[in-house]
């Protein structure tokens, strides 16, 4: 009885760690890798670093984007942060 006393907190905490802390965050990430794997020509991103841009062509991994009057830049698609509306 007294190992059931001493368990049950750390149980709880681990409980609520998870249930607050992990479990969002594999919600978002699978919700981004979603949006990434999505991704389509035309769509205005924004990277992880913050450069806004317009998807010019796609590949499995890669992702050309165009910036300024035509200039092109290529990405890796996990660099995309957010698709914007």
């Amino acid at each position: 009885m007294d190992i059931i006393g001493a368990l049950l907190p750390i149980v709880l905490f681990i409980a609520l760690f998870w249930f607050i802390l992990i479990r969002p965050q594999q919600k978002r990430q699978k919700q981004v890798t979603e949006m990434q794997n999505n991704l389509e020509k035309g769509d205005e991103i924004i990277t992880i670093g913050g450069l806004h841009a317009t998807v010019h062509a796609l590949d499995e991994g890669t992702i050309v984007l165009e910036v300024n009057e035509g200039q092109k830049l290529t990405y890796d698609r996990s660099a995309v942060r957010e698709k914007k509306a």
